[in-house]
């Protein structure tokens, strides 16, 4: 099909009242639908013009409404120029609401849009997918013949099992559109290695997709998989087609598509979504009930009827607004719009149509709960000019703080879209209703320079912990022994402040701490003062590396002597690797007992950086049982695909500090980032962390306690 009249003639022409249903604005309705709304299909075009499509979001009011015709959101990957288009899911919902707009400015990953039209679309690619019902066994992948992207890693067997997609199209004059598609078992048909069919079944007679694809052949979509965290994204060129011969191999009970989409494709890969994994969408506890959200089609019958009373109709438009508020109208409506929609759907071929949100069925388990604490900045603090301490309290109200002194916490804030997350000790006492994270720039850190440039008080960011056990114990009565050096100190403070408030009777505590210079002295002054109001029970002795050269050996044989600590001291050591390994060398060398000296180490907590290049399947067993299995899609740890998918793994800091996390490796092979806490003994008896460790190969994992 090459003209606008053979589209219509096979598809009809669209009836007036449904181009009514569209504004010019985002009214109280939509802005309440996006209040509600955790992920989008979002389309648009990159700075060379090539379409893109993806999913953003990840969190219900992700879009922030600044006026009726302006709106902003956080796009993570690439940035986006001139017309853009939204498709709004509703977890649970079937209708969604469409936004068309273009990019207005940007400022970092911030990107505002002037909005230019929204409306209400229907709920038929939603039940025809089965979106939001328990996910289907999908069928084998299909065998790709020839050569072309459709043969990259894992894209066959995504789309043997993707029942959804979203489409972006434009039209000749730049005007976006990004459309809902469903069907069963697939939506998109594999024609060989570089050609999809993409049935066209009956609809709102719109077709914005077509039409757009008659003035410009360019396209991309993105393709779900219920229950999988992980996206397809496909760019390429499309045609129309009403072949029979291939409209048939598409039929569903004897119906036939009266359209297909041909894709000729440029590009297909699957990653892994943070929008998806955060929205928690395959989640029941996700899915909006009855009242929890406005009714779309109540809002579509609001639009209408604005429309038809501005369009000079006024008798009409009076008539629908006085019909719309009479009471139980809207529960009329519904039940009228389902069973048209199942009337509809199962004239076309589909059998055992679902209409409606059904909670039943989906995940449940860790991947429906929230283990994050909320926190707010009340104080940002400057140590010295490369440190800053943190002091949070929480965001919902007054709250405590309860973890054992020299234990950490997690830090997770979105930068740039995406949640990055960072171990830091606490250097405050336990027990308080505020938290203090002493926080030190590091070059090139990208936490860290978040922290020291963006952060002021007001912000909020998440927690996740206590963990670690690298703690004393505030009522013992042995002598406290502590080296550190930089921001090693900060656990350390915890246990100094601790140690102080406990029963005068608490032992002497002695700090050795090594810095480079004196102005890079974290807590100076705190420390100065609680040593002369301490005189009988805190001694701390300050190396500054730039007039004494590194603590070596030597400096700390020569300390210990000095000091003649008790022989039930207890050592605690947080510093670089080299010095801690240089201090419990000494401390061997006095004899001093293993299990009396206790050490912290500290991970960068970066990205891996080996990871397999196609999806991987995980298998998790708890000793000879299976649990459960999940697709872990590229650049996603073991740990996110394990939750996301609900199954019971172990885990804490997810940094890679606490060792929480650490699973035995049955069988397959896993990439794990470094420094972290596993011991060179546990990597040779093949244990793993999940929360820093991505499949290179199919794994299977045990979770029973090691």
């Amino acid at each position: 099909m090459t003209t606008v009249d053979e589209v219509e003639a096979a598809l009809g022409r669209p009836p007036s009242m449904i181009m009514l249903k569209q504004v010019a604005a985002l009214d109280e309705g939509c802005r309440t639908v996006l209040a509600h709304c955790p992920l989008a299909g979002f389309g648009y075009r990159d700075a060379d013009g090539v379409s893109r499509t993806t999913f953003v979001g990840g969190r219900p009011g992700f879009v922030r409404v600044h006026s009726p015709t302006s709106m902003s959101f956080t796009l993570p990957d690439g940035e986006a120029h001139g017309p853009v288009s939204f498709v709004f899911l509703l977890p649970g919902v079937g209708e969604t609401l469409r936004v068309n707009g273009s990019v207005a400015r940007r400022k970092g990953a911030e990107t505002f849009v002037d909005v230019e039209e929204a409306y209400v679309h229907c709920a038929q690619a939603v039940i025809r997918s089965r979106l939001w019902q328990p996910p289907a066994p999908s069928e084998p992948a299909p065998e790709v013949k020839g050569e072309g992207p459709l043969r990259g890693p894992g894209v066959a067997e995504f789309l043997a099992a993707a029942p959804f997609l979203a489409l972006s199209t434009w039209d000749g004059t730049g005007g976006s559109d990004t459309s809902p598609r469903g069907d069963r078992p697939t939506v998109a048909r594999i024609l060989d290695g570089r050609t999809l069919a993409i049935p066209d079944r009956k609809g709102n007679k719109r077709a914005d997709s077509l039409r757009n694809l008659l003035e410009d052949d360019r396209l991309s979509f993105a393709a779900l998989v219920p229950g999988r965290t992980g996206v397809l994204h496909v760019r390429g060129r499309g045609s129309i087609t009403d072949d029979p011969a291939l409209l048939e191999t598409m039929a569903l009970r004897g119906t036939s598509p009266h359209a297909a989409l041909l894709i000729d494709v440029e590009h297909a890969e699957v990653t892994a979504s943070d929008a998806v994994t955060r929205s928690r969408v395959w989640s029941a506890d996700a899915h909006l009930g009855t009242g929890s959200a406005p009714d779309l089609i109540a809002l579509a019958g609001d639009h209408l009827a604005a429309n038809t009373a501005e369009a000079g109709n006024g008798l009409l438009g009076r008539v629908l607004e006085v019909v719309a508020r009479i009471p139980g109208i809207a529960r009329l409506l519904r039940l009228v719009t389902d069973r048209a929609y199942r009337s509809g759907l199962r004239k076309e071929g589909y059998e055992d149509v679902e209409v409606g949100s059904r909670r039943g069925g989906r995940l449940k388990g860790p991947a429906a709960e929230n283990p994050l604490r909320e926190v707010r900045i009340a104080e940002v603090r400057r140590e010295t000019p490369g440190a800053v301490t943190l002091v949070l309290e929480d965001a919902e109200g007054p709250g405590s703080f309860d973890f054992r002194a020299g234990q950490f916490f997690t830090l997770v804030a979105d930068i740039d879209g995406r949640p990055v997350r960072r171990a830091y000790s606490a250097s405050s006492a336990p027990g308080a209703s505020r938290l203090e994270v002493t926080v030190k720039h590091v070059e090139g850190g990208r936490f860290s320079a978040h922290v020291h440039r963006n952060l002021r008080a007001g912000d909020r960011l998440s927690l996740r912990g206590p963990s670690g056990a690298f703690h004393v114990d505030p009522v013992a009565a042995h002598e406290v022994v502590l080296v550190a050096a930089g921001s090693g100190v900060t656990p350390m403070m915890s246990m100094i402040r601790t140690l102080l408030a406990a029963a005068p009777t608490t032992a002497r505590i002695a700090l050795l701490y090594s810095n480079r210079s004196a102005e890079e002295v974290i807590f100076a002054d705190e420390l100065l003062r609680l040593e002369n109001e301490n005189p009988e029970r805190l001694s701390v002795t300050h190396v500054l590396t730039q007039e004494r050269g590194r603590l070596d050996a030597a400096g700390v044989r020569g300390w210990l002597t000095e000091l003649r600590p008790a022989g039930d001291a207890r050592y605690y050591l947080c510093g670089p690797e080299a010095l801690m390994d240089t201090v419990k060398g000494v401390l061997t060398e006095l004899g001093v007992p293993d299990d009396r000296v206790h050490h912290e180490r500290y991970t960068s907590g970066a990205d891996p950086t080996a990871t397999a290049t196609g999806p991987q399947e995980m298998v998790v067993e708890d000793g000879a049982r299976e649990v459960g299995s999940v697709v872990v899609e590229p650049g996603q740890t073991l740990l996110e695909a394990g939750l996301a998918a609900g199954l019971p793994m172990p885990y804490s800091c997810t940094v890679g500090n606490c060792g929480d996390c650490m699973v035995k490796l049955r069988g397959g092979e896993v990439a794990t980032t470094g420094p972290n806490c596993l011991t060179p003994q546990q990597k040779a008896d093949g244990y793993v962390l999940t929360c820093v460790g991505c499949p290179l190969s199919k794994v299977t994992l045990d979770i029973a306690e090691p």
